[in-house]
């Protein structure tokens, strides 16, 4: 019986052990550099690009957002301020509430860019029922955003209660009718 003379698993040349290495080393500065990325606060940033990147994403935008947004603008751009008061209808704030949104003059700037990000979603859904309560929540909106401007933000309670600034922000960044920057 002749026996072969075969590799013993444990032994490995120099070439894989290097490669082995060097997928650890990879790896481990792939982790640090996640950590960096990870321990970024984001409420640091200056001008807050991340966060808004992902509200303002043009590919993404429904055709009622930016028809609203262009609406908001115009108004702004001939009159500098709306003149209307416009006030929220009972229906309108029970649709809000079925949601669990909260009105504009106490949401949050987080809140703010979950409820964009919800609501971008919901109007590319199939769902009709569904389509048809973000494309009347994003009126609602540009309806209380008007109000809030024309009362010149005297209800605002807080400082912390800017979910406003971020929705005049996405229908400037999405409608046609902005400033050239």
């Amino acid at each position: 019986m002749g026996y072969k003379m075969t590799r013993s698993p444990f032994t490995t040349n120099i070439k894989t052990q290097n490669k082995i290495e060097e997928k650890i080393y990879t790896n481990k500065t792939t982790v640090s550099r996640n950590n960096e990325i990870n321990s970024l606060n984001l409420e640091d940033t200056s001008s807050n690009h991340i966060r808004n990147a992902g509200i303002i994403s043009r590919t993404s935008i429904p055709e009622t957002h930016r028809r609203i947004a262009d609406s908001f603008m115009i108004i702004k751009k001939i009159f500098g301020q709306p003149v209307i008061q416009a006030r929220l209808t009972e229906n309108e704030e029970i649709l809000l509430a079925k949601y669990d949104f909260n009105p504009l003059k106490i949401t949050t700037q987080k809140q703010m860019e979950e409820e964009l990000t919800f609501l971008k979603k919901w109007s590319q859904s199939w769902n009709n029922e569904l389509r048809f309560a973000a494309d009347k929540i994003i009126d609602i909106r540009s309806k209380e955003l008007k109000s809030l401007i024309a009362t010149n933000y005297r209800d605002i309670t807080g400082d912390v209660y800017t979910g406003y600034k971020v929705l005049e922000r996405y229908f400037e960044s999405i409608s046609k009718y902005a400033n050239e920057r």
